[in-house]
């Protein structure tokens, strides 16, 4: 029977030229309209400062870090511990692009804090003891209790690549090329959770009780691709 109701699907797709000459609505899609832009030239923290977190932390680059590329090194302290972005970053309409390394600790070793229009957000990369994933926050809850709550686990000393894509409609997010984030706004708050992590306003790369190392952090403006509109 399925495969009877299948051939006459295709035969009747087949023979009506209305059919076969409509195009399906499709949703808006980002495409890069630049390059990537290094943001860490890998030697210094040229356009970076250390976030005055009250927990103040050791904060350092090493070239080369563990024979690859130079890295920002944040110490293990308290609680927050991370860098500051010190020079413009678009507000939409762009992606920023990094690989994290969890050295020591057992939480966050990736918070990237980012513009979301006039609002800002975080990605949490291994928070709440290890293993929690999420954007702080969604209509107030934080990536721990929200829509984009998400259970992984990561390694100690490997680098997993982290990327954030902001655009009107929606933020996503990826580890390692798979998505874990697709958050739509419409209808919804952004903002970031109440306390020190909006001191890495309003760009910014933080760890909590986490040892971290951050390398190839690059971004790159996107435009929107119009959706192709359906035949009548």
């Amino acid at each position: 029977m399925k495969l009877a109701v299948t051939i006459t699907a295709v035969v009747l797709l087949a023979v009506s030229p209305s059919w076969a000459g409509e195009k399906t609505p499709a949703a808006p899609v980002a495409t890069g309209t630049n390059a990537w832009t290094s943001l860490f030239d890998g030697k210094s923290l040229s356009g970076w400062t250390r976030t005055d977190f009250s927990t103040l932390g050791d904060v350092r680059v090493e070239n080369p870090f563990r024979g690859g590329p130079g890295a920002i090194i944040v110490a293990l302290a308290e609680e927050l511990n991370g860098v500051n972005r010190t020079r413009p970053v678009p507000k939409t309409n762009y992606e920023v692009s990094l690989d994290a390394m969890r050295l020591a600790g057992h939480d966050f070793f990736c918070g990237l804090t980012f513009p979301v229009g006039d609002a800002a957000a975080t990605f949490v990369v291994g928070g709440w003891s290890g293993s929690v994933v999420g954007i702080s926050c969604i209509d107030g809850a934080d990536a721990s209790e929200n829509e984009t709550t998400r259970i992984m686990e990561f390694d100690q000393n490997r680098w997993y690549r982290i990327r954030v894509r902001v655009m009107p409609a929606k933020i996503e997010c990826w580890i390692d090329d798979k998505k874990v984030v697709d958050a739509a706004l419409a209808g919804h708050k952004i903002s970031l959770r109440p306390g020190e992590i909006e001191r890495s306003l309003p760009f910014g790369l933080a760890a909590w009780h986490t040892s971290a190392a951050w390398r190839e952090i690059k971004l790159r403006r996107l435009q929107t691709e119009a959706p192709v509109k359906q035949k009548q």
